[in-house]
């Protein structure tokens, strides 16, 4: 069969079984955007900004556990994606960008709206591609997506000059990839189980600590047979979040700068640490020197990199996180009444320092969040834009369920929440998604409402109206002595009138016993999105909050 490279590549992204295309047109990518115009498997979501492509993309993959797809021009519709190339990365989410390149006679001569896309990513990527030949378009795309799916998941960048786009070539697809330098370690050596196993065997006060790796390895369920068999209390990293049911009796739930009080407490006075599939990462560790002070460490990765970066580690097992734990999980051998005393202390620490908040006449952001909970019976996905709403809806949204937590957590993304949103609910039509946001994030890339609108997607936007960059105000106010040196968003728009502007519903709410209503309201409405502004109190700080450079227990409770 004869077809263009154009034409090739979307008959390879097919045989991926790709479905969803999120993107942006540009010159160099006329020739992919002239198939899709007939194309009937693959639909074409045109977003309103190539980052907001990139991160509807990433959305759309956290929340099925798909390769998420998009497609930009070269130049600056290629660097528009960086972003959200960057944000997948540091989350290891499996996305395939797919940019156009100047034609292979313009390369490195400054063309109009060239860029080295290539060179741009390669520290913020997989892997990434650069075609120059219509040929290897089949092979490039394969490689690709089982490079993006396997091992350690991550972000994956081809791009393809313009040239190669209109060649014609024999089409072929290829039914297995050669790729001899990556063999990713998907079980974990016995030897090293046994010796985890052992060193389970004689812990007192072990704890597990589990990260956004064992729901990229579909391993939930085996997290909680291995905790439940050995009764051990488990906590997740923010990436995690849904790993591990929160309404377990084991569940010590988020850890870290603004983790529960009992988790902290927990990691610093436990002597077993079993990582799996977690990085070690500064706003989980606190000061890190004494992270874990009394504990020794057995840690679960598939990314051997990992392993040692951190912390010290007594016993690596490099492995996928699902597979070594149902292997753990068969070696080692419970006794009756072993933690006993350990959960005691563990259930005092949760008695004592519950998350908490004051309630009085104005509308605390927490409660907004446990209402969301509460009328969504916490069957809704969740994703967050990056400041202090993330934090609350961490801490209290108590999910139950993997993939239904969507944020970003290694970079920290302004902006991120809506457009993933929109990627989240393409991939789950029957499900209730909902974008916690704050007033400053919101408005980063407010342009896709457009996105929401057109397509009518029911998405909830429930925005915590402080009326200041929250996060950043925290520390000011915590750290330098409440001076708030660019953070006040007096002048913010109506929010609500823009996204009527675009047609979507917009509700305000000022008091708290508005707060429930609202949301029942707006959960009625299912052919458009509706975004819901919240007043809420305007200097609500999170806690618990570890100072930067402290340790864990060395923690602001309240």
């Amino acid at each position: 069969m004869e077809l263009t490279g154009a034409q090739a590549l979307i008959e390879s992204l097919k045989k991926e079984g790709v479905e969803l295309i999120f993107g942006y047109p540009g010159g160099t990518v006329l020739p992919i955007y002239d198939v899709l115009y007939k194309e009937k498997a693959i639909k074409h979501i045109l977003t309103r900004h190539e980052q907001g492509a990139t991160h509807a993309a990433d959305g759309y993959a956290r929340s099925t556990g798909k390769v998420g797809v998009c497609l930009a021009t070269s130049g600056p519709g290629a660097t528009n994606t960086i972003t959200g190339i960057a944000t997948a990365f540091m989350d290891s989410v499996p996305l395939v960008v797919i940019t156009g390149q100047v034609a292979t006679n313009l390369i490195g001569r400054d063309s109009f709206q060239e860029a080295d896309v290539t060179g741009i990513t390669q520290p913020i990527t997989k892997h990434n591609y650069l075609v120059k030949r219509a040929e290897d378009i089949p092979t490039v795309v394969k490689e690709a997506f089982h490079i993006a799916r396997t091992g350690r998941p991550g972000p994956v960048v081809i791009d393809i000059a313009k040239d190669a786009q209109v060649k014609k070539i024999k089409f072929k697809y290829p039914d297995k990839v050669n790729l001899p330098g990556y063999k990713p370690t998907l079980k974990g050596h016995p030897r090293q189980i046994k010796a985890a196993a052992k060193m389970i065997s004689i812990a007192k006060k072990p704890v597990i600590y589990a990260g956004g790796g064992v729901i990229s390895a579909g391993g939930a369920k085996e997290l909680k047979d291995f905790a439940e068999k050995l009764n051990i209390p488990v906590t997740t990293t923010m990436m995690g979040l849904g790993a591990f049911p929160e309404d377990h009796k084991l569940a010590l739930r988020m850890l870290g700068m603004h983790g529960t009080a009992y988790a902290n407490y927990a990691i610093q006075e436990c002597d077993l640490l079993i990582a799996v599939g977690a990085r070690f990462d500064d706003r989980v560790t606190g000061h890190l020197p004494t992270f874990a002070p009394k504990a020794k460490h057995i840690h679960i990765d598939i990314d051997p990199a990992e392993i040692g970066k951190n912390v010290r580690v007594d016993v690596p097992i490099v492995g996928d996180a699902k597979q070594t734990l149902k292997d753990l999980t068969e070696k080692v051998k419970p006794e009756n009444g072993k933690h006993d005393a350990w959960i005691k202390q563990i259930d005092e620490w949760k008695d004592k320092y519950p998350l908490k908040y004051k309630k009085d006449k104005r509308i605390k952001p927490q409660y907004v969040v446990e209402m969301i909970q509460q009328v969504t019976k916490g069957k809704a996905i969740i994703c967050t834009e990056v400041g202090q709403h993330q934090m609350w809806a961490a801490q209290y949204s108590k999910l139950t369920v993997p993939r239904t937590w969507v944020s970003s957590g290694g970079l920290g993304t302004m902006g991120y929440g809506f457009p993933a949103a929109i990627g989240a609910q393409f991939g789950n039509p029957d499900k209730i998604v909902f974008d916690i946001a704050g007033d400053g994030s919101i408005q980063m890339n407010m342009q896709e409402m457009a996105t929401a609108v057109i397509h009518k997607l029911p998405i909830k936007i429930a925005v915590l109206n402080n009326c200041f960059l929250g996060m950043v105000r925290q520390w000011q106010e915590l750290l330098y002595d409440k001076r708030y040196s660019s953070t006040n968003l007096c002048n913010n728009p109506d929010l609500c009138k823009i996204a009527e502007a675009y047609g979507a519903a917009a509700i305000r709410v000022t008091k708290p016993d508005e707060v429930k209503n609202a949301l029942e309201k707006a959960l009625k409405i299912k052919d458009r999105p509706v975004l819901i502004d919240f007043a809420v109190a305007k200097e609500e700080n999170v806690f618990p909050f570890v100072p930067p450079g402290q340790a864990l227990n060395e923690m602001l409770i309240d």
